[in-house]
């Protein structure tokens, strides 16, 4: 066994690797610490499957991996899949560790007396610093946008002017053409209020007698009560409707596909998709890392090359080509008549407006 030196005396071998030791760690104060914390770790995440999945592990997920070593397992789920988290953080049984969920997905999972998410403690961060506080909470950060808009079929309105509000969808006289809603009360009581001529500013908290005063009048034109997006789909593709309230990413695939479908971004009803952290995963951490990571502006404007994403941070539209972004829900000029969906609100009365809605569609 080599001999100790003595402290008084300490030898000069001993000397020089005490400064090199000191000096390292000046110079990599956390990188080695982070680099061993990651090895061997892994992080489940649910999101939506499909073009989102693909997207995610294009742009975030093997990335990440690549940078930290942290490995990261995309799931998919339901499309709010409380029941699931509820069972796992009950349980201790994780498997997932965060997930991407819509803010009233946040609201049910974060009520007063059990709490079923980890606050992330991101808000000082840099880079989540930068995201409009419409899209953040203290339990989820804002990475997509999701939005209903009006669209319909441009070649059923050649030659003659085409609708650009809920009004003009309403007005069957001078819009005249195969409908189709909703058949939810989610966005569709919202669409029946602007049309009956409420402000975005004032639609909420929704009055329910005007709203369906509202629908009473469309109620007979409405030639399809659509509920999946599938649906939706296929009849602006087949041309079954001329017009439409749809879930934006439909009317996008359709035209993807051929169809020759238009947009009307005006009174977009729309809301925040967020990562959100599982309470009680040991891998929260590692979660907090991988949503700084996804949230870099240069590194959101990617998800672009694979569909138009509802982006969160703004300085992301600086990295993408004006013609792509003109189709993104968050593009400045595609918000500014939006209106942003009250979480709180429909918490509050999801069961009386499912009840008198089906009441309702059934007369």
């Amino acid at each position: 066994m080599q001999k100790k030196s003595s402290p008084k005396n300490p030898s000069r071998r001993n000397a020089i690797k005490a400064a090199a030791a000191g000096a390292a760690t000046l110079a990599f104060p956390a990188v080695w610490t982070s680099a061993r914390a990651a090895a061997n770790k892994r992080i489940v995440v649910r999101d939506d499957g499909g073009i989102y999945s693909k997207a995610y592990g294009a742009v975030f997920y093997r990335p990440f991996t690549e940078k930290t070593g942290i490995e990261v397992v995309g799931v998919q789920a339901n499309a709010e899949p409380t029941a699931q988290i509820r069972s796992m953080v009950e349980t201790g049984s994780y498997t997932w560790d965060m997930a991407k969920i819509s803010q009233p997905a946040i609201l049910l999972l974060t009520r007063p007396g059990k709490v079923y998410l980890e606050k992330h403690g991101l808000e000082s961060d840099p880079i989540i610093a930068q995201i409009p506080h419409q899209y953040m909470s203290p339990y989820g950060v804002g990475t997509n946008v999701y939005t209903t808009v009006l669209a319909y079929r441009t070649d059923a309105f050649k030659g003659r002017k085409a609708p650009q509000s809920w009004a003009d969808f309403w007005n069957v006289k001078e819009f005249a053409g195969r409908r189709g809603l909703r058949k939810y009360p989610f966005d569709t009581i919202e669409e029946s209020l602007m049309a009956s001529g409420v402000p975005t500013s004032q639609v909420y908290p929704c009055n329910f007698d005007r709203a369906f005063a509202s629908l009473d009048k469309i109620a007979k034109h409405v030639d399809v009560w659509w509920t999946t997006g599938a649906q939706v789909e296929q009849m602006l593709g087949s041309g079954e409707v001329d017009m439409i309230g749809t879930w934006v990413s439909r009317a996008q695939a359709a035209m993807a596909a051929g169809a020759p479908v238009e947009i009307v971004w005006n009174q977009n009803i729309w809301g925040c998709d967020n990562w959100s952290i599982l309470k009680g995963t040991p891998n929260a951490q590692a979660c907090r890392e991988f949503i700084k990571f996804a949230s870099d502006p240069k590194r959101q404007a990617q998800l672009v090359e694979f569909f138009p994403a509802g982006l969160t941070q703004p300085a992301a539209f600086n990295y993408v080509k004006p013609a792509v972004a003109k189709n993104c829900p968050t593009y400045p000029v595609n918000m500014k008549d939006g209106l942003h969906i009250d979480a709180q609100f429909w918490l509050d009365n999801q069961s009386k407006a499912l009840e008198r809605f089906n009441s309702w569609i059934l007369t």
